[in-house]
Formats: structure tokens, C-alpha cells, sequence
């Protein structure tokens, strides 16, 4: 199944009859759906068909949606006669003749001339083309945004398994060495249990039982069994899952919890050596994790 990044662009413009509208989308990580919108006034009734467009598509990051619009046509000005206007500058001019006795001669071209008598006004497109003008270029940048978060998801994913293979062959080979370590303990302790039973008279019975608790304690055979299941676990949601980011980075806390442990008890150089390339893994991947929706 795709896996999406929250990391993603995608754009679209589309030029039609004089109208060029593009719309860019872009996104990074967030705990949630955070949508901002900047668009023309003329266009903010449609706010609530792109928020619908992107809720639909995804479900987290932090997305910035950029919206520009131009109307080239030329119905897109208007000339609009104010003939009230007009008609005070003639009576105005009649009344200036009549006073000083001058010829009251006026031209068309002496009124058109003078302040407000003509006046360019945006013809405003209908909603209603507007509406299916938008959709149809909102819908083609949501899926090049789309695709753009898949690929990096897929990306993501790969890089992702390949951590995880790496961490189950570190895994199985702390498991190879565990019983070696045991054994070598119990060795170890045996002789020294011998040493000090040879010159004195402590129980032996509670010296065994010592020994058993402490081997107990070393012992890391069900962290080994968690790490397994938490390392199979995330490998099959990342196979057969879409939004794996919570789950994911719920798995990696687990993950870096068992290796903690493991070593915190390890005494022995091999172990701790791997158990510190499982953390360097693990830190790896939680910040991986951190990108996936």
C-alpha cells in the first residue's frame, strides 16, 4: 500500500478565455491537519471547497495553500457613463455663460474629459464559472501534491525496511551470543563459589540461589523476544498499511526501549557493542517516522 511523506508540493495553473488562475500547495510535518489559505477576496467563497479537497486527501501536516488570479480578457474592464454627473458639468457650465456672458458652446469631447464622467469597472465573473474554473485546477494541483508526499513516502519506506532488516540481523546475533554469555557467567561464578566454599562455611544452597537471581537479572532472552515482535511488527505495517506515522513512532519508542535494557544489563563487550548499533538505528528511524503521515 502507498505510504505518503508529509513533505510534499504540487501545483496547477490553468489559462482559459482570458482568466489564469494557479494554485500551489505545499506541506512539512505536523501532529495534525493544519490548513492555511491565502487567496484574492474574490475567491474566498470557495475556502470551504478546498479545505474539503485537502481533509479528503490527507490527514496530517501542516499545509500552505497559495492562490493567484488574473482576468486578462478584454470584457474583464467595463466603461460606465455617469450621466448625472455629466449633466451637473453642462448646467454647471450653461449657469457659468449665462452669468458672464460668454458663449455657451460646450462640446462632448470638453465633458469627457473632466473628473468622473466615465469610470473603469471590474466585470465581475459569475460564481458559477469561477466555481468550475477553481475545481478543476484545485483538483489537479491536489493530486500533483498528491503523488509529490507518495514519492517521498515511498522513499521513506524503503530507506525504513532497510533499517529494519539491519536491526533483525543485529538482533539475531545478540540472540546467538546470549547463551554464551550465560554460560560463561555461570562458569566464572561456579569457580568462585568453589574458591570461597573451600575456607569457609557458607550454605552453598544460598549461594547457588544468589547466583540464580543475579543470571536472572543479566539475562535478556524476553527483551530479545519484544525487540523481534516490535522489529516484525513495524516491517508489516510499513508493508501493508497507508497512514503508519503514529503507529510508527509509537513502535520506534518501543524499539529504543528494549535496546536501552538490553544494555543496561549487557556486561559483555559484543552485546553492548550491537546494542549500541540498534540505538543508532532506532534514533534513525524515529526521526524517519517523524515524515510519514
Amino acid at each position: 500500500m502507498a505510504i505518503s511523506s508529509m513533505t510534499g508540493f504540487g501545483r496547477a495553473e490553468t489559462d482559459e478565455d482570458g482568466r489564469r488562475l494557479s494554485i500551489e500547495i505545499k506541506s512539512v510535518n505536523h501532529k495534525y491537519l493544519d490548513l492555511s489559505i491565502k487567496e484574492p477576496r474574490k475567491l474566498s467563497f470557495l475556502e470551504p471547497l478546498t479545505r474539503d479537497k485537502i481533509k479528503n486527501s490527507i490527514s496530517r501536516g501542516k499545509v500552505e495553500i497559495q492562490v493567484t488570479f488574473q482576468a486578462n480578457s478584454d470584457n474583464a474592464v467595463s466603461v460606465v457613463y455617469n450621466a448625472n454627473i455629466a449633466g451637473e458639468y453642462i448646467k454647471s457650465a450653461r449657469l457659468m455663460a449665462e452669468r458672464y456672458g460668454i458663449s455657451p458652446e460646450i462640446k462632448a469631447s470638453d465633458i469627457m474629459s473632466l473628473p468622473n464622467v466615465f469610470d473603469l469597472v471590474e466585470n465581475e465573473d459569475s460564481e458559477e464559472l469561477l466555481t468550475k474554473l477553481y475545481e478543476k485546477t484545485l483538483d489537479e494541483a491536489v493530486k500533483n501534491f498528491c503523488q509529490s508526499r507518495e514519492k517521498e513516502g515511498e522513499r521513506l519506506k524503503a530507506d525504513l525496511l532497510e533499517k529494519l532488516k539491519e536491526m533483525s540481523e543485529i538482533v539475531a546475533r545478540i540472540e546467538v551470543r546470549e547463551p554464551e554469555i550465560i554460560k560463561e557467567y555461570e562458569g566464572k561464578l561456579d569457580e568462585k563459589v568453589k574458591e570461597v566454599l573451600a575456607d569457609s562455611s557458607i550454605d552453598e544452597s544460598r549461594i547457588l540461589e544468589e547466583v540464580t537471581i543475579y543470571t536472572d537479572r543479566i539475562a535478556i532472552d524476553e527483551e530479545i523476544v519484544r525487540l523481534k515482535s516490535h522489529v516484525k511488527e513495524a516491517t508489516d505495517t510499513l508493508t501493508n498499511e497507508s497512514a503508519v506515522g503514529r503507529k510508527m513512532d509509537f513502535l520506534a519508542q518501543e524499539m529504543n526501549r528494549e535496546a536501552n535494557t538490553i544494555l543496561s544489563k549487557s556486561t559483555d563487550p559484543e552485546v553492548a557493542h550491537e546494542g549500541v548499533l540498534l540505538k543508532t538505528l532506532i534514533e534513525k528511524i524515529r526521526e524517519q517516522v517523524q515524515n510519514l503521515e
